[in-house]
Formats: C-alpha cells, sequence, structure tokens
C-alpha cells in the first residue's frame, strides 16, 4: 500500500479523498494556490505544498509543477480528484515516467476515452447500446448536412474531445445545421485545442442514468446506477439512486462491466446514458474518474469507493465480488452551489455563517466552514448535502428537513431552487427529463 499520496485538486473532493487516505493510514499532502492557502484541505493535511501562479487556475493545472511536487514530499502516488488534470494522459503519462503512480486508469485508456468517438467504438464493440451517429469526426459541412439527414433531425453536435456540454449544440432542422456545426466546432477549438465533432441522434424526453463501475484492470464490478436528470446548462445539481429495476440494473449492468473489462479500465469510472421514452438506453461517455455524485452510490450501497479506488491503484486485486454489491434504501444528494437561485449565476464571497445540518440519514461533504471566502475563479460548488431513507419519500423528507437547517450567509445558493424541486408534483412522482428545469421555468422564477 502506498505511504504517503499528494491530492492534486482543492475544495470538497481533496478533503473527501484526504478522509479515506487518513482511514487508510497513508499520508496525505495537498497542493494549493494562493486562494487556497488557508483552505480546509490544507490545514486538515499531513503536508501543504504551494504552487504560486498569477492565474489561480494554474496552480491545479501546471503538469510539471506537481510532479516536481510529488517528487519532492516522496509521494508513491498522486490522486487527481476530479476536474482539472483528471482524465488528463499527459499527467498519467508523467507521473508513470516519475515511477509515482497516477490513481486512476493508464494513459492509453484516457486517450481512448478522451476521444468520445474511439470510446463510442469501443463500446458498441463490448456490447452497449450506442445512439445511431456519425462513424467519424466530421467537418466538410455539406457532407455533415447529408449525415444528419441519414440519421435523421433532431441530432446533436459534439465535440469529439469534450466534456461539460461545452461545444455541444442539438439541430432540429436542416435549415439550422451549418450554423450550429460552425458554432460547435468553433467552441471545441477555443476549449479543447481540438475542432473535431460529430453527430448523434438527439433522445427526446430523454433521462440521464449512469452505472458506477470499479476495475483493477482484468476485471471489473458495478455498484448500481444513479439518476441525474436534473441539470442545468448540461451539468448536473441534483442526483439520487437507484432508479432502475433490479432487472435492468442486471442486465445493462453486465454490459456495463463488459466495457470496462473489454478496454482493461483500472479504477473507478462512471458509464453515462441516456434512456429514452421507450425505455431503451443510449451510451453517452464514461468519465475515467471519481463522480461529484459518489456520495450517493457509498450511501446505498455502504462501500467507501475512494478507498476503493486507492486499493487497486496499489495493485490490489477487486475485494468485492458483485454478489456482495446490494442496494440498501435511497439517497438523494443536492449540490449547494454559490450561485443566484433564479439567474443561476455565480455568487462568491464570504460565508459571514455557516451552519451544516445533521441528523438521521444526513451527510455533508464540503470544505466550506465559517469566514470562508469562495473565491470567483474557481467552480461554485460549495457543499454536497446527501440524504439518504429506506425509500425515496423518507429520502426526500430528510433533504427537505436538512435544507432548512442549513444557514449560509454571505453568499446566494441554489438552496431555494432545491426546496421548489422537492415540492414540485412532477418531481414527487419521478416523472424528469433531462429537460426538467426547461419545462418547469417557475421554479426558476422565484415561485412567479
Amino acid at each position: 500500500m502506498f505511504r504517503r499520496v499528494l491530492i492534486a485538486n482543492r475544495g470538497e473532493i481533496a478533503l473527501r479523498v484526504l478522509r479515506s487516505l487518513r482511514s487508510m493510514g497513508i499520508d496525505a499532502v495537498v497542493i494549493h494556490g494562493r486562494e487556497d492557502r488557508l483552505s480546509l484541505p490544507v490545514r486538515l493535511a499531513d503536508e501543504g505544498v504551494y504552487i504560486p501562479r498569477s492565474d489561480p487556475l494554474a496552480s491545479y493545472l501546471d503538469i510539471e509543477a506537481i510532479v516536481e511536487a510529488a517528487k519532492e514530499v516522496g509521494a508513491d502516488a498522486v490522486h487527481p480528484g476530479y476536474g482539472f488534470l483528471a482524465e488528463n494522459p499527459i499527467f498519467a503519462q508523467r507521473l508513470e515516467e516519475e515511477g509515482i503512480t497516477f490513481i486512476g486508469p493508464s494513459p492509453e485508456v484516457l486517450r481512448l476515452l478522451g476521444d468520445k468517438i474511439a470510446a463510442r467504438d469501443a463500446m458498441t464493440k463490448a456490447g452497449i447500446p450506442v445512439a445511431k451517429g456519425s462513424d467519424g469526426p466530421i467537418s466538410n459541412p455539406q457532407e455533415a448536412a447529408e449525415q444528419a439527414e441519414d440519421i435523421g433531425y433532431p441530432v446533436i453536435i459534439k465535440a469529439a474531445a469534450g466534456g461539460g456540454g461545452i461545444g455541444m449544440q442539438v439541430v432540429e432542422s436542416a435549415e439550422d445545421f451549418d450554423k450550429a456545426l460552425r458554432l460547435c466546432q468553433g467552441r471545441a477549438l477555443s476549449a479543447f485545442g481540438d475542432d473535431r465533432v460529430f453527430l448523434e441522434k438527439f433522445i427526446k424526453g430523454a433521462q440521464h442514468i449512469e452505472f458506477q463501475v470499479l476495475g483493477d484492470g482484468e476485471k471489473a464490478i458495478h455498484f448500481g446506477e444513479r439518476f441525474c436528470s436534473i441539470q442545468r446548462r448540461h451539468q448536473k445539481i441534483l442526483e439520487e439512486g437507484p432508479w432502475l429495476s433490479e432487472e435492468v440494473r442486471s442486465q445493462l449492468g453486465s454490459r456495463v462491466v463488459a466495457g470496462a473489462e473489454a478496454v482493461g479500465y483500472k479504477g473507478l469510472a462512471t458509464f453515462e446514458f441516456l434512456r429514452d421514452s421507450e425505455g431503451e438506453f443510449f451510451f453517452l461517455e464514461v468519465n475515467p474518474r471519481v463522480q461529484v455524485e459518489h456520495t450517493v452510490t457509498e450511501m446505498i450501497t455502504g462501500f467507501d469507493l475512494v478507498s476503493l479506488g486507492i486499493r487497486v491503484a496499489a495493485g490490489e486485486s477487486i475485494p468485492v465480488t458483485q454478489d456482495e454489491v446490494s442496494i440498501n434504501g435511497h439517497a438523494i444528494q443536492v449540490r449547494v452551489n454559490a450561485e443566484n437561485p433564479i439567474t443561476l449565476s455565480p455568487s462568491p464571497g464570504r460565508l459571514w455563517e455557516c451552519h451544516w445540518p445533521g441528523g438521521p440519514g444526513i451527510r455533508i461533504d464540503s470544505h466550506a466552514h465559517t469566514g470562508y471566502d469562495m473565491p470567483a475563479v474557481f467552480d461554485s460548488l460549495l457543499s454536497k448535502i446527501i440524504a439518504w431513507g429506506v425509500d425515496r419519500n423518507q429520502a426526500i423528507s430528510r433533504m427537505e428537513a436538512a435544507l432548512s437547517e442549513t444557514l449560509l450567509l454571505g453568499v446566494d445558493t441554489l438552496i431555494p431552487l432545491h426546496q421548489a424541486i422537492l415540492k414540485e408534483e412532477d418531481f414527487q412522482m419521478g416523472d424528469v427529463t433531462i429537460r426538467y428545469l426547461e419545462e418547469h421555468p417557475e421554479l426558476l422564477s422565484g415561485g412567479n
């Protein structure tokens, strides 16, 4: 097992990784920039490494500086968390060259899954259902328009190297296609340095469902599904699980496991799908890292997923069999972002008062505290509040109670929006698609 691990991240995920490392008896070192020098993860770690940069983001994106930091502190491994360099094959490769373990998949697997076109092809070969789309990248407008006609409108144009909803355009008709194609290519080039795009059939009335997977490079198992359809700007704000019947979970789960084993996946991964109104599933992508919403799965299975990911990175085989994974109760997670609950615009600032809720079935993952300065340059996530119940109704009730107990003064948050969602009839009935917020504009109007 590792003796010392460098956490190449910040905020709540840095603290979450630190907790698993500490429970395993492993020294935890956290990198940080100027804005995070007094942050909770840095204060609680065994050691902090300051990486000064004029651009705050650069402290967490400078590959050579982070590799050098890992060498200086004698780290056996680096945990990338999510975001920043978590899916960067160059980072994983550099660590490998220095004899330092990257806690995640190999550089080769990261390259494969980072290319959405190659990932589609690999999953198709593994027997995972994929939506009808272009066979490869497209750039010629005439050729692209012909393929769109063949697929059938509406189609969605996606960046081949994309993620987080960046460089994604839904096109309803041929008249709008050329403009959307140019826009998508421009955004893809700007965001990823790669203007390749591809087409897929757009799934109307879709629900977003994902499977949690763990692989050790040879074998893989799954830990069930999460339902993640409530999103703003293609990014999730509320997740829950379970959602599927045992039969469907078993059928799709076996395919997901086959997909992970086919590419030799090592570490935690999330296989994401859209399910149409007929109940058919279509592969979206694989996120080759720990997910923000891993907490939902931990609450309903009882496993420490972060620790399991560390163990397989250290060379252990998966210490759990598929038969030992069972689903117990229901869990809901809300992301408490520092954002205006109506406009969804960022709301950075100082937390003059911060009180998190407690009680049966309530979990808080947060780096925020009274006096914390929420930087404007980073993601707006302040906290994740997770509620577990014996069933979905109890989980909703406990979440409502938890949100009413939360006190955050100094910044706007999404708590009023979450409170409105929890009371909304379609949500309570489970009648939710990825267009939930668009279909319920009253939730974003302050109730007016």
